[in-house]
Order: C-alpha cells, then structure tokens, then sequence
C-alpha cells in the first residue's frame, strides 16, 4: 500500500462559441486550439499509458459547453478544415525556409504534429469525447462534470431556480453524451458558498474541489489541512488545492512552463508574417495565432532562439523528476503525521497543458510513469477512488470562496463587469416567471414550447462566468460584452412574444440555429 497519493484534476473547459452566421470567427479558434495542442495530446499519452500497461490515475472534468462544442457537427466540421488549412501553411512554410535547416526542420515537424492530429481526430469519427468516455470505462481516468455554462455559483444563488438550471441541464446533458452520471463536480472557478454541495447532493454528486481558503477556513477547522478531503454536512466531499504544487506548475514567474527551453507562446508566426503571405490561412482578414512557432522561451525580451523539440522534451523529462520527488517528500512527512491516508490535490485549467505549456501533456505523461516506477510511497489515483478507498472523514463546513484573486470574487463582480451581473439577474428573474406561467398550463403548444427552450438557452449562455473574467483579463471584451448583451436581448424578446403570443416561428428559428446549446434543455426547471 502507497503511504500516500497524488491526485491530478484537470478542468477542461471553454465557453460556448459558435456562429453559424460567418463562415470564419475569429473566436472558434479558441476550440480548434485546444483541440491541438491540449484534448487529443493528453488523450494520445492516455492511450499511451493504457497501451503500455501503466497503472496511473487522474481525474478531468468535462464542462458541458464544451462537450456541446464538441459533439456539434458544425464545429467539428470547421475544425477538420481548419486543420487541412495549418497543414497546407506548414507545407507552404517548408518550402520558404528551405535554405534555413532548422526552421525547415520545424515546419516539417509543425506539419507532421498537424497531420497526426487530424489522423486522430477523424479517427474517433471526429467525437473526440467518445475517446475520454472510452478511457473513464477502463478506470484510470476518471471523467466528471461542470454545471452547465460555467456559470458563477454563489452570483446565481440570489435566484434558485436560474442556479438549478445550470445544475439540472448541464448533469442531465453530460450523462446524455457521456452515458454515464457525472460522479464528481467541478465548481465553476472553484466558486463555493455554504448550501451548494445540498444542492449537489441532489443530482448524486459525492465530491468536487474547492479553493485552499475553503478547506483552510472550514468550520470547524481542518484537522489535516487540505491534505485529507472534508465531508460536508451533506455528505458531499470537498476537495482543497494544494499550493504548493498548483504553484510549482502554474506560477509565471517560478513555474516550469517558464523555462527557456519551452516554446515560446507569444512568437507565432501569424501575427510576425507578411500579411499578404497569411491572408488565405487567417480567418477573417484579421492576424491571429496559427499553432506555428518557431522560437523557445530562452529569456526576457523579444530576442528568441529557436525551438528544439528534444531539449524541451528533456526538460519536461527533468521537471517531472523534479516534481515528483517534492511531492514523494512530502507524502512522506504526512504520512507521518496523519492517521488517514494523504492526498495531494493538484487541480489546473486543463488548457495550461498543450495551450499555454505546449509541452504540459508530455510533462503529465512523465510524472504519471515516473510514479509508477521510481518511487513506492505515492500513488496517482483519481478523486472517486480514493474516496472508494478512504471512506471515512472529518466532517464541517468549508468557507465561501473561489480560486480567483485572495480566494474571493472580484474578478467576477467589479465596477468593469458588475452591469452584467444586473442584466443577467434581471433575465433569470423574467425567466422564472415566465416559465412560472406557462408551467401551469395543462398543455402547451409546441411553438411556445420550443421559444421556453430557447429562452433558457439565451439564459443559460448569458450566465457563463466566462464573460465577466474576459472583461476583467481585458482581452476580447468586447466580444464577450456582445455575448452578455445579445443574449440577454434575445431572451427579453423571446419573453415579450411569449407573454404577447405573438412567437415569430422564423425568428424563433434563427434563434435556435445560432443558440443551438443543450437540445432538450429543461425549462421547467424554472418554474419549480
């Protein structure tokens, strides 16, 4: 038996982006990125492990909006296209750096990386989430959910019934894609209030993870710290981040994605290139990230050297060594001092391995075998099995907090973003009330039926927690001011006509065609 265990969770997740209205947007690149470059290299090293035979445990959250993004047949479309576009660049990019053997050498590499990608994907028949289904059936890893669009928990719970319209439709669209009822929750921002985990309770959720100021400030206090999870009075664990190697990973400043030998993020060559040498392969007539860059981090400033997949391979080879060794340390000395098996809790955005750490998914593979083989006194493991494993704990009440700034909420609610908050309250109340009205009805037409829906889904894509935290990281605000705005106008409109009688089909299905999230999204939820 290990002394302890390591738990990685990794939270993929990104808001709800599709416009069918364009051809090209902009903003769709945000799926098809991390799709390359985190979705399927964390699937290939899962397979991988699985092929080899490793023991090895994790567990990764799926947000339902991303799975709708997943499963759409547009998107996955686009994608492929997008996809044949990189690999024709890169074969572009071969011949112009011909005379230059290392810069040919990575656009070849670049093409290769996009050809084996697109292999992959068409491969699963484009439903890359079938292949995380496939693997959370063999057991190692372990696949939960998110509440429907991201939405900010304790923002939403001036309003019950808008809070369990994210809870009832995004578990119940989970299990209808993934065939199986999430086991696990991941709070969105990791946002708790005191009351949330009933709520959870009530969809058979048993765990989800929460902030270190959570457990820390529990009451009563933690007897372990965050080293031992805390059952809630009713009965649902929490899970607390450990910082220490949250830290080690995510920290810009000391983290290992800041070594010099790692790609470099912010030199790509779509934003470096002569335009008109770009133009085909960018979306919209606008300079954008391609996947291409050529340079590695080797220090400040905008001087890089060039890339070298090898050394970075090396190092993620030797921070995995490095992180693991910490971490056996410190197994160690809790096993020591606690009377209940330690876990350390290691949660991240699930984008930081591949997106933003291009090579994060090599690292995870590393640190997985590496603590298979090296070393006796830890164990990967996912969150349900150890619980399966370690029934028994303290039981208290975590305190509210978030993973935002200081554990609090600022980034969700300040004076740039705290008109969203307003609209979207506002239209969570006129949602309540018009599905009261109709809720009561013995019958109801079809059409009113499918404007309900839609509302909700204008309700629903309105109170993603995205929107506010873009405005606050000031990048694309304006789009997701636009987000917040139009759906919010087209749930007050669709209300109008649904209290005047007077649902225009066409509109509706204009409507339906753009907003097309969650197909059988429940909105008589509204009116419980």
């Amino acid at each position: 038996m290990p002394k302890g265990y390591l738990s990685f969770v990794l939270h993929a997740h990104l808001p709800f982006v599709r416009h069918p209205e364009f051809e090209q947007f902009l903003e769709e690149l945000w799926l098809f990125e991390a799709i390359t470059e985190t979705y399927i290299p964390l699937l290939e090293r899962f397979d991988a492990l699985e092929r080899d035979g490793v023991p090895w445990g994790l567990t990764i959250s799926i947000s339902p909006s991303l799975l709708a993004m997943l499963e759409d047949e547009l998107l996955r479309a686009r994608y492929a296209r997008r996809m044949r576009v990189l690999i024709e660049l890169t074969e572009r990019e071969q011949e112009r750096l011909k005379d230059d053997p290392h810069f040919s050498y990575l656009a070849k590499w670049y093409n290769d990386f996009f050809k084996r990608t697109l292999k992959y994907f068409e491969d699963c028949g484009g439903r890359i989430s079938q292949r995380f289904r496939a693997l959370h059936e063999k057991g190692n890893l372990e696949v939960i959910s998110c509440v429907g669009t991201h939405g900010f928990m304790p923002h939403l719970s001036a309003n019950p019934a808008t809070m369990e319209g994210q809870l009832e439709n995004g578990f119940a669209y989970f299990e209808s894609v993934m065939g199986f009822p999430a086991n696990g929750a991941w709070l969105p921002e990791c946002a708790y209030y005191p009351g949330l985990d009933e709520r959870l309770r009530k969809y058979g959720i048993r765990f989800f993870c929460t902030e270190t100021a959570g457990i820390e400030h529990s009451n009563p206090a933690p007897v372990y710290g965050v080293h031992a999870p805390l059952f809630t009075p009713s009965g649902v664990a929490a899970f607390g981040r450990d910082h220490g190697c949250t830290k080690q990973v995510w920290s810009a400043e000391s983290g290992f994605p800041g070594d010099g030998n790692y790609r470099e993020f912010y030199r790509d060559i779509g934003h470096e290139l002569d335009f008109e040498y770009l133009r085909k392969f960018l979306p919209g007539d606008v300079r954008s990230d391609t996947g291409i860059k050529y340079h590695r981090i080797t220090g400040p400033g905008y001087q890089k050297a060039g890339y070298d997949p090898e050394s970075a391979r090396k190092k993620a080879d030797q921070h995995a060594s490095q992180f693991l060794f910490q971490r056996v340390s410190h197994i160690d000395y809790l096993e020591s001092a606690m009377e209940v098996a330690p876990v350390i809790v290691a949660p991240f955005d699930a984008e930081l391995f591949g997106h933003w750490w291009f090579e994060g998914p090599t690292w995870v593979d590393y640190v997985l075998r590496k603590a298979a083989y090296d070393q006796h006194s830890l164990e990967t493991i996912s969150l349900g099995k150890y619980l399966d494993r370690n029934p028994v704990h303290q039981t208290a009440y975590p305190a509210t907090s978030s993973w935002g700034h200081k554990g609090h909420f600022e980034y969700w609610l300040n004076g740039a973003n705290d008109w969203m908050f307003d609209q979207v309250t506002a239209c969570g109340d006129r949602m309540v009330k018009v599905a009261k009205k109709f809720a009561g009805q013995k019958t109801v037409k079809k059409l009113t039926e499918r404007a309900l829906k839609q509302c909700a889904r204008e309700l629903v894509l309105a109170q993603s927690s995205d929107w506010p935290f873009i405005v606050s990281n000031g990048t694309s605000a304006q789009y997701a001011e636009r987000r917040v705005r139009d759906h919010c106008s087209r749930l007050q409109y669709l209300a109008n006509a649904l209290d005047n009688d007077t649902v225009d089909a066409k509109e509706l299905e204009s409507l339906e065609l753009m907003d097309n999230i969650f197909p059988d999204i429940n909105w008589r939820i509204y009116a419980a």
